[in-house]
């Protein structure tokens, strides 16, 4: 067994990705924009060099990511024919965001491959590559570049879609000039910027224009006008035809106002339990707000999950907010 090492450089990850043969990739549950981007990036860029490389994630591809060719690849279980050597996590700040294959993840035996660019990355792999950049597929741009992989249309598409939808189109604090060189090389490669954005900026169902509509409506402010909630409650999550991935987005509304420091959707997916999205203008830490309930992410962007009534969940998460303006 690998000894546990803190953080690799890109070239130990090289290494590995040149040892490995047949490669299981995972990406984290709900999947947005970087996790698919990353995934798919990797295991087309495995598979064309000869490797026998899957993605895997424990959730349904949102519907607005179908125009990528190779959704339909994803697979939500490991298949008993295949003897993996290697296992790779993707967009994942820590092992149990893969969902139900955790417990493989961790009983595994082969190598194990974490490339992330959360802050709050555990280093749960044998093999860790974990820096602050705006998105995951800016990290593993770099990588398959270094590794000599080919970076084709399909696969430029791929990393594009990570570094456009992490980055809010490239408006967030954390993109440098080092992100927009990998754009112009992704864009050299073929990446159809028109496409993506529409996609993911642009063009939406009927059902998302109105649940947008009464979110907004529903905006709450406290903390003097600095914190905002948008609240998606149970008697709309519950409905059969409802899709949680068409709520991406609304944490950031509340951001457009003047004022607003920090934004929180949140998301009742069970009865009295909240997905809770946080956003952060700069001047306070998200990432510290949602590990205070066992989540995170990063200083601008986090997440985590928090059980309660209503005013009890508001309560909670103006006082972390508060305590970190």
């Amino acid at each position: 067994m690998q000894k546990k090492i803190t953080n690799n450089s890109i070239a130990a990850v090289c290494k590995q990705l040149e040892l490995a043969k047949n490669v299981a990739v995972f990406c984290h549950i709900r999947p947005d924009g970087d996790a698919l981007g990353a995934v798919l990036a990797l295991t087309t860029a495995l598979n064309n060099a000869g490797k026998c490389a899957v993605a895997f994630c424990d959730d349904v591809v949102p519907e607005k990511y179908d125009f990528l060719n190779k959704t339909l690849e994803v697979k939500d279980k490991l298949p008993e024919s295949v003897k993996f050597d290697t296992f790779i996590c993707v967009d994942c700040s820590d092992v149990t965001r893969i969902g139900a294959f955790c417990d493989a993840f961790v009983a595994f035996k082969g190598r194990k491959i974490n490339i992330d660019h959360h802050v709050s990355n555990t280093r749960y792999a044998d093999c860790n590559y974990i820096a602050e950049r705006t998105a995951t597929c800016e990290l593993l741009t770099e990588i398959l570049t270094v590794a000599g992989y080919e970076i084709d249309n399909e696969i430029a598409n791929f990393l594009m879609l990570g570094l456009i939808t992490d980055s809010g189109n490239f408006t967030h604090s954390d993109v440098t000039d080092k992100t927009f060189e990998i754009a112009a090389l992704l864009r050299k490669k073929g990446a159809d910027v028109t496409l993506i954005n529409y996609r993911m900026f642009s063009r939406q169902t009927k059902l998302r224009a109105l649940l947008f509509a009464k979110a907004v409506n529903s905006m709450r402010f406290a903390l003097d006008d600095r914190l905002a909630f948008v609240i998606i409650g149970f008697d709309i999550a519950d409905k059969p035809d409802f899709d949680k991935s068409v709520t991406e987005g609304f944490a950031d509304f509340p951001l457009t106002i003047d004022g607003v420091e920090v934004s929180a959707s949140l998301l009742e997916v069970k009865k009295c339990l909240y997905k809770i999205s946080l956003r952060s203008k700069g001047k306070a830490n998200v990432n510290a707000v949602a590990s205070a309930f066992g989540g995170g992410g990063h200083v601008l962007a986090s997440g985590c999950m928090l059980a309660g009534e209503l005013e009890e969940v508001i309560e909670k998460i103006t006082y972390a907010v508060y305590q970190n303006l």
